[in-house]
């Protein structure tokens, strides 16, 4: 597991495993945030395995399952709830933290600048640049 930091609250990583669960809790982490569909995974690491070592732990699980190539208004706003109704740092994952990182940056527009919203997942080589449209197009409502 390799936690990555987009700020001091919100951070992604690639898939983890109930076991990463502990060194999450250890970290800092209040709230895990699965953005990777079960379909994706095999069921050791489905979101359920995820969700039942997470609130063993005492920690929050939220299951926001986005899909590559398709993620919805939906997702960004789920997104968006689960950040706002941590009460702690959160830590988001899907296979790589790309589409982790890419809802994040949806939940922020308008809080953030856009080019910050880039350029902050490119630090652990996430490409947002195709989405610079759709912040700008969020950030105005």
């Amino acid at each position: 597991m390799e936690i990555r930091p987009l700020t001091d609250d919100y951070a992604v990583s690639p898939q983890i495993t109930p076991d990463d669960i502990a060194a999450i809790a250890e970290a800092g982490y209040v709230t895990v945030v699965c953005n990777r569909p079960d379909g994706e995974v095999p069921q050791d690491v489905q979101a359920e395995a995820i969700r039942k070592a997470a609130e063993a732990a005492g920690l929050r699980f939220v299951l926001n399952p986005v899909t590559g190539g398709a993620i919805t208004l939906d997702n960004v706003t789920a997104q968006s709830k689960a950040i706002a109704d941590s009460e702690g740092p959160v830590l988001a994952y899907c296979a790589s933290g790309n589409r982790s990182s890419i809802v994040w940056a949806l939940s922020q527009a308008g809080k953030q600048p856009t080019d910050s919203l880039i350029a902050i997942p490119a630090r652990f080589g996430y490409g947002l640049e195709p989405f610079r449209a759709t912040i700008d197009a969020l950030a105005k409502n």
